[in-house]
């Protein structure tokens, strides 16, 4: 069988080609996710600055245990994003284990100096990579730090530097060399300045499990190759960034590409009846007919892994060059050669397409050889019952979600959408043989001329056959006209709801942050109205038993309405306080809060505490999730600063270029000259900041769901192309029994408008019902934003890709000699 099976795909080029090219871009694609996740994954970060210690004790992440919906326990876990921190007193106990040699705790304080953010450590904690002391000497008091090498500082100049917004003047006592850049104080000064520790180092050689049992469940202990999961670096970000991205568009990718290639290998199986039926007549068993189907699947697979795979391996170079240029990525940052993941697609590959093959050929294997060739001579309009059984039901699942989708609010909402847009593609598929038959007695009242009944009439007979052509072109226009907009209206979404939220007319930016004692100050400058302290953290939520997390605004209460509408719709936003807390109407409807609910979340050094709502608010793209009083979140982040305060002069004052306006600039500009780097600047540039990171942080979305889309319209034009090229014997018969070749052409063109519009209809009304679902979620507006050039894009390049990859083939088709294509099938 698998020599007849290689013939017979020498001598059937176009539906082998055709199988071929949708395996090898689809490999291509999954190689390439596959990369990032292993990368992800594979990667172990190195001891750097805790090299020289044993045993390192931090809480870089947090596990919460909840139960399913069946009642079986789950956990997880999430990094903390402010770090974690551990108790003082647990060095004490540690050091009265056995063969401990020494104990040090590692305060990190992060310093502003040279233009930049370093990491302060106590002199104490310079053994632990260990820094080498090139120049000079330890600190020997609080006003002298030693500075890393890489700072161009010397022994015995001074240096201005930034703590927690304060800005300092320093003695440079000593010049150090270690892993990465840093300066280092007195461990006196290091702990006043930051009193939260973020790891303790244990030199020596106790017992981990004793180490453990001190530590408590709360807290990690790593030794050996561990011992960098223990710090915060980039490179984590990015390893953590790598498998959420990977995986999550991977899952996706991974059903798109196997529902491509069923339906494509099924397409290419049933042009073969006639072949297949042959086979059975003259003696193949119907096992001796699946073996043919199973190793012609097997060749093209296995060449498609071929090909496929080194493809994705380039792919996923050029992916990681990009990250890298953007900043996603740190050029550090190893990305592994991709030996596992060429390994698991290729099996995915040969596999699906093996299925794809049985499921397809099934039904012409089981018929008797007596009934084989009447079966094949005429294929059945309509598809099995339990293909239509199975239709309606995911049909009902698919209207069931989309009204709760429009319901729901929040991440429920979104989560729900994007399973209800498969729900609706996988029921077109499966229903499409009925669809396509209502869609021609719908089109046979539009065409009346004789090529145009001709039209009808093939697309009511042939209805089963272009069923996968109709789903092609649905899951172009669904993916095309749903996903790709979702990014555009979560950009538009925040622009604008940041624009419209700002009362502020000024802003004062350091690079280094603002201490609180700054906006105090500005607030009682006269012709200043309002200032606010703003700072942004993350916090974690816990949904459906997972840990979540959510982007949190850090403000000063005193004067914030003065300064931001953020659109309240329940409560007030002058009760925040310490104790209280104003969300999102997004975050609220997700999790059933209104105003005066209690709520349990976790700031972000993973402290749980319960809060009150105070208000609820609709502009939550633009300003966050959660906003929260400065005061709620003091001893739980890593930099206590402002990052900015928004400033709201008097109307006379910001109205008009007047006297009273330079004053208040004037003096805006002295106290921004105190801080290095500090200015004043309009409150509009901060909403352009947050449309530039928007945009730089979306660029890899619009990349991924990019891949998605085109995958999803090579799928479209490849079917089609299949479909056109599989006519060449049905177009000679209408040539031998009169019919023109301009009234075949015309033939042809009309059955692509009857299948072009069914599919546009279908596509647009679930691209429409998706896209109305995720932006009630996003923005609680009904009415979704999609740019002109959009809409033109997806219809009209869903019309000619559907157009020219039938009127170009048919065209070749007919002007061949009619007896060259009249004994051949395709």
């Amino acid at each position: 069988m698998r020599r007849l099976a290689f013939r017979m795909l020498r001598h059937r080029p176009g539906s082998a080609v055709a199988t071929l090219l949708a395996l090898v871009a689809g490999a291509m694609i999954l190689t390439a996710m596959g990369v990032l996740v292993e990368s992800g994954v594979r990667y172990v970060p190195p001891a750097g600055r805790y090299a020289a210690a044993d045993i390192i004790v931090a809480r870089p992440d947090v596990t919460v245990s909840s139960r399913d919906l069946d009642g079986s326990p789950q956990t997880s876990t999430i990094a903390l994003p402010e770090g974690g921190t551990v108790p003082v007193s647990l060095a004490e106990r540690i050091r009265t284990l056995p063969s401990v040699d020494r104990v040090v705790v590692d305060v990190t304080v992060p310093v502003f100096v040279a233009g930049g953010f370093v990491e302060g450590h106590g002199w104490e904690s310079a053994g632990l990579s260990p820094y080498t002391l090139q120049q000079g000497n330890p600190p020997g008091s609080d006003d002298e730090i030693v500075a890393d090498a890489r700072l161009g500082l010397t022994p015995g100049s001074t240096v201005d530097v930034v703590v927690g917004g304060d800005p300092l003047r320093f003695r440079v006592s000593g010049v150090a060399t270690g892993p990465a850049p840093a300066v280092f104080l007195t461990d006196a000064r290091a702990s006043a300045l930051s009193p939260r520790p973020g790891a303790i180092a244990v030199f020596g050689t106790p017992s981990l499990a004793a180490v453990a049992k001190l530590a408590g469940p709360d807290l990690r202990v790593y030794a050996g190759e561990d011992r960098g999961r223990a710090l915060r670096s980039a490179d984590g970000a990015a390893r953590d960034l790598l498998i959420l991205a990977g995986a999550s568009f991977g899952g996706y990718v991974v059903l798109l590409v196997v529902f491509v290639v069923a339906g494509t290998v099924g397409l290419s199986v049933r042009h073969r009846r006639r072949e297949l039926a042959l086979l059975r007549a003259i003696a193949a068993t119907p096992g001796q007919a699946r073996r043919l189907l199973v190793a012609e699947a097997a060749w093209v697979s296995a060449g498609a892994a071929v090909l496929g795979i080194p493809a994705g391996l380039l792919a996923a170079r050029w992916v990681h060059g990009s990250l890298v240029s953007r900043g996603f990525v740190p050029a550090s940052f190893p990305m592994s050669p991709g030996l596992v993941a060429a390994g698991a697609v290729a099996l995915l590959t040969v596999v699906s397409a093996v299925l794809a093959a049985l499921l397809a050929g099934r039904r012409i294997t089981r018929v008797r050889p007596t009934e084989a060739l009447g079966e094949a001579a005429v294929e059945p309009a309509r598809g099995g019952r339990a293909r239509l059984v199975s239709g309606v039901v995911v049909l009902a699942g698919a209207a069931t979600s989309s009204s709760f989708t429009v319901a729901a609010s929040g991440q429920t909402a979104l989560a729900a959408a994007t399973g209800m847009l498969y729900l609706f593609t996988a029921a077109v598929a499966l229903l499409a043989p009925w669809i396509n038959t209502f869609a021609a007695r719908v089109w046979s009242h539009v065409f009346r001329t004789a090529p145009g009944r001709l039209a009808v009439a093939n697309l009511r007979a042939n209805a089963r056959g272009s069923a996968a052509v109709v789903t092609a072109l649905v899951l172009a226009v669904g993916f095309g006209g749903s996903v790709w907009f979702v990014q555009d209206n979560l950009e538009r979404g925040t622009v604008s709801q940041s624009a419209a939220g700002l009362r502020a007319d000024r802003a004062l930016v350091a690079p280094g942050g603002l201490p609180a004692s700054a906006a105090d100050e500005v607030r009682r400058l006269p012709g200043v109205r309002a200032a606010t302290g703003l700072s942004h953290t993350n916090v974690l939520v816990t949904l459906m038993g997972e840990l979540d997390t959510a982007p949190a605004q850090v403000v000063d209460p005193a004067g914030l309405a003065g300064t931001v509408d953020l659109h309240v719709t329940e409560g007030r936003l002058d009760a925040l306080a310490a104790d209280t807390m104003a969300v999102s109407s997004m975050r609220a409807g997700t999790h059933g809060w209104h105003a005066g609910s209690r709520a349990e979340i976790r700031l972000g050094d993973g402290t749980p505490v319960t809060l009150t709502v105070a208000a609820v608010y609709d502009r939550g793209l633009g300003f966050g999730d959660f906003t929260l009083s400065r005061a709620t979140v003091a001893g739980h982040t890593a930099a206590a600063t402002d990052e900015a305060i928004l400033v709201r002069t008097d109307p006379g004052v910001s109205g008009a270029p007047a006297p009273a306006s330079a004053d208040v600039d004037a003096a805006l500009a002295r106290i921004a000259a105190r801080y290095p780097g500090g200015r004043v600047t309009a409150a509009s540039e901060l909403t352009a900041r947050v449309g530039n990171d928007l945009a730089v942080s979306a660029w890899l979305n619009r990349l991924l769901i990019g891949v998605m889309v085109g995958y999803a319209a090579l799928a479209a034009a490849n079917v089609m192309v299949m479909a056109a090229l599989s006519r060449r014997r049905e177009l000679a018969l209408l040539r031998l029994v009169g019919v023109t070749r301009r009234q075949a052409a015309r033939m042809v063109r009309a059955e692509q408008v009857g299948l072009l519009g069914t599919a546009l209809l279908l596509g647009v009304a679930i691209a429409a019902v998706t896209l109305i679902a995720v932006v009630k979620a996003l923005t609680g507006s009904l009415l979704p934003y999609v740019p002109p050039l959009g809409w033109a894009l997806v219809l009209g390049g869903t019309a000619v890709l559907a157009l020219v990859t039938t009127i170009v083939p048919i065209g070749r088709l007919l002007r061949a000699p009619l007896m060259e294509n009249i004994g051949q099938r395709e």
